[in-house]
């Protein structure tokens, strides 16, 4: 009876660690990546001021101010130009 929870708790623990471990932005050719204009107008579109976009870890990342001033790190996947994760920036 024990072995069920047990192993549900496991996989409850670890399952996110697995998640945080893959790649936000998988490998996309260069040549399907949306431009830095583009990415910029999505992060507009969502209420940021955008400073800077740079590549980082195969993300567009755009180094920008929020609605409240302070700064964040907005990480795009440079196909779709979905938002992967957004960070106050340190």
């Amino acid at each position: 009876m024990k072995t069920p929870l047990i192993i549900a708790t496991l996989i409850a623990t670890f399952a996110p660690a697995a998640a945080f471990a893959t790649d936000d932005c998988p490998s996309v050719p260069r040549d399907q990546w949306l431009s830095v204009a583009a990415i910029t107008a999505k992060a507009e579109k969502l209420g940021y001021k955008v400073r800077k976009v740079e590549v980082d870890d195969g993300c567009l990342e755009a180094y920008a101010t929020d609605k409240a001033g302070k700064r964040v790190e907005i990480y795009f996947h440079p196909g779709t130009g979905n938002v992967v994760k957004v960070k106050a920036d340190d």
